[in-house]
């Protein structure tokens, strides 16, 4: 998986870059459909933000693709927060599959009996 990054307003440090890398290469616990990952960092400069940083990760995917977004004034957390927004998301879609699958598979035994 390729994860790309653009800070915007911030500068990107090696600890900062490392600790997106993981948490987004965690996210294929899940699925390893994932083909891509971008990853925008957003810093407002105005002293009266209450949520400072932005975070926007688009999963590219088989399919439709999954975006998140969070504002946290911690970077870090909202890092977290997206990452924990992804894998809802991804967790969902990966139940919606089975549960399709299944449905196909009891309807196929149904049309042609039980196989024994």
């Amino acid at each position: 998986m390729q994860i790309h990054i653009s800070p915007r307003n911030i500068r990107l440090t090696a600890a900062i870059h490392g600790y997106i890398a993981t948490r987004i290469s965690n996210l294929e616990e899940h699925t390893h459909e994932i083909i891509g990952a971008h990853v925008a960092l957003g810093h407002a400069e105005s002293r009266g933000m209450r949520h400072r940083f932005l975070v926007k990760v688009h999963l590219a995917l088989p399919g439709p693709d999954i975006h998140a977004e969070t504002r946290d004034y911690d970077l870090y957390a909202a890092i977290d927060a997206v990452t924990d927004k992804l894998s809802t998301e991804l967790r969902r879609r990966k139940g919606r599959s089975l549960s399709r699958n299944r449905r196909g598979a009891r309807k196929l035994k149904k049309e042609h009996g039980s196989g024994r």
